[in-house]
């Protein structure tokens, strides 16, 4: 399984303007190829006085659903540049449209690669681009002794807490790394005298946007 993958959370836009012709980029994270076919046919009609509205788009955890279009353009001087752009920067489940008005110039063919390339590099450097992270995570049952024990461990490995549920007992789930989880549950177990509970929950990516936690199932 995919330990890390970069994706876009919050979409972007970028324009450049080469020789007069015009050029935007539109960037947005999608779950599915719907999602990105419905994106692109909105584009299309946003923009339906554009000389073309070439796409891109990359789905999955090993990028293995890749799909671009020159719409009209040269063959592979813009679908497929924007695309390598995606997979150079190891971008997944993102789509990007790149809008054309023509300034009347012709380009030729490296121009009209290097346009739709630097307008899509554009876009995602006015995205918001996370990475994401595997994670385990593991619910810890153990009594208010340990709990202090436990936070100072997950203090010491660098973990984060997701929540903790006192009652007479105290409940603690944690977000922990895979090649985190042996030292943790040793640590753990020497802590307590192997009397604190560990129960695995479901595998999880996780990823950090200004101090708060995003988290999906993997």
């Amino acid at each position: 399984m995919q330990t890390s993958y970069k994706t876009v959370y919050t979409g972007g836009t970028g324009e450049i303007i080469e020789k007069k012709s015009r050029f935007i980029a539109t960037v947005i994270p999608i779950k599915s190829e719907e999602e990105a076919l419905s994106f692109i046919e909105q584009m299309k009609k946003k923009y339906w006085d554009a000389s073309h509205n070439c796409s891109a788009y990359v789905l999955g955890l090993n990028q293995e659903l890749q799909r671009c279009s020159d719409d009209g353009e040269p063959s592979k001087t813009a679908g497929r540049p924007m695309l390598d752009v995606l997979l150079g920067e190891g971008i997944h489940n993102t789509a990007v449209v790149v809008t054309r008005y023509f300034g009347g110039t012709l380009l030729g063919t490296g121009g009209l690669v290097r346009a739709y390339q630097s307008t899509a590099k554009e876009g995602l450097a006015n995205s918001v681009i996370i990475e994401k992270h595997l994670g385990k995570q593991y619910e810890i049952t153990t009594d208010y002794n340990g709990i202090g024990k436990l936070q100072y461990i997950a203090g010491t490995m660098n973990l984060t807490i997701i929540s903790t549920d006192y009652t007479d007992i105290v409940k603690a789930t944690l977000l922990i790394p895979p090649d985190s989880l042996g030292a943790f549950q040793k640590k753990v177990t020497e802590a307590t005298n192997g009397r604190a509970n560990m129960e695995e929950l479901e595998d999880v990516y996780y990823a950090f946007l200004d101090q708060e936690i995003l988290i999906e199932n993997a």
